[in-house]
């Protein structure tokens, strides 16, 4: 039964979709109480993450990487406290702070069953929302700077900078003594990405915006590229010659991954999405490496807005009219 928040008067609330649409097929629904299977725990819900991709796969568009199909639950993450643990599960779970995946069973809701093995402790003074922010973009950051490593003196370019992954990629290539070029859109990103450290920033609203990175860095090293279509097309060809190129970042169109014989002609190593699809364990490595950098005080996740779980759609629709800035979550 969809109802509006006002309406749900049942033990957990959850947000379905019941068919591919706009913003407002985010539909609160009311879910019998989850009970944890051996080897699953119940995760008390405190923060849900919220991905660009989750906004492709709302609208249909998630393609042959995420081939979603309605009735669906959207969600990917959550951060929050262990409520119940179930058979063959250390007892001694029950009532950490965790931030961890979430599987069909989605994740924007009030309780989420995982599997115990997935788990991630938080770290003490990491909040429960900063841990969320990194779940994905932490994970990602962190796998792809062992992919695409940044040498000390390294020039930078960073496309999307401003968004969720973005501004972590610029705060740990300055950590790792690189030179960052951070690009994105509009004078308050633009002014949060100088605050979190950037170089050099560029607006690629602008007209001359190559002309800049080419001035500040005499073509990049390396490109991260979170935009893709004709901003990271046009990324690519500022990359000098021997240089690494991530196409990871789909928000202005899709993948812009170059053709294999351009980057060969160049001598440029190029990443794609499949190179960031993890093995959980590998997952688990790079999250713990980002949650141990933002307890360090090395990197901190910009959590531009959050919203309550019943205005999830808000949350979509912030992300895609690109009045976002930063990481976008759900409270629960």
């Amino acid at each position: 039964m969809t109802t509006s928040a006002s309406d749900v008067e049942g033990d957990v609330r959850v947000i379905e979709v019941a068919t591919f649409g706009g913003p407002e097929v985010l539909a609160l629904t009311e879910a019998p109480e989850p009970v944890p299977g051996p080897d699953e725990v119940v995760v008390e819900v405190s923060v849900a993450d919220v991905l660009w991709v989750e906004t492709m796969i709302r609208r249909g568009r998630g393609g042959e990487y995420f081939p979603v199909r309605p009735p669906y639950r959207p969600g990917v993450g959550v951060a929050g406290t262990v409520g119940a643990v179930g058979a063959g599960v250390d007892p001694g779970w029950t009532g950490r702070r965790v931030v961890t995946r979430t599987d069909e069973r989605g994740g924007y809701l009030e309780r989420a069953v995982v599997p115990a093995e997935g788990l991630v402790p938080v770290p003490d003074g990491v909040s429960l929302p900063d841990a969320a922010a990194l779940l994905h973009d932490g994970t990602t950051a962190f796998g792809l700077l062992d992919l695409v490593p940044v040498r000390p003196g390294d020039h930078v370019l960073v496309t999307a900078a401003a968004g969720g992954l973005g501004v972590l990629l610029v705060q740990e290539v300055r950590a790792r003594g690189g030179f960052v070029v951070a690009a994105a859109r509009g004078a308050a990103k633009l002014d949060a990405l100088r605050r979190l450290g950037a170089d050099v920033v560029v607006d690629y609203a602008e007209p001359d915006w190559t002309l800049r990175v080419r001035a500040a860095t005499d073509g990049p090293h390396v490109v991260f590229d979170g935009a893709g279509g004709d901003y990271g097309r046009t990324a690519f060809d500022l990359v000098r010659d021997g240089g690494r190129f991530s196409a990871h970042g789909t928000p202005a169109g899709e993948f812009a991954v170059p053709a294999a014989e351009a980057a060969r002609a160049r001598g440029i190593t190029v990443t794609g999405i499949g190179d960031v699809q993890f093995t959980p364990e590998q997952a688990r490595r790079h999250l713990r490496a980002a949650l141990d950098a933002t307890s360090a005080g090395r990197i901190a996740p910009l959590v531009g807005q959050t919203f309550p779980l019943h205005r999830a759609a808000d949350a979509h629709r912030a992300i895609e009219e690109r009045a976002a800035i930063g990481k976008t979550l759900l409270t629960v």
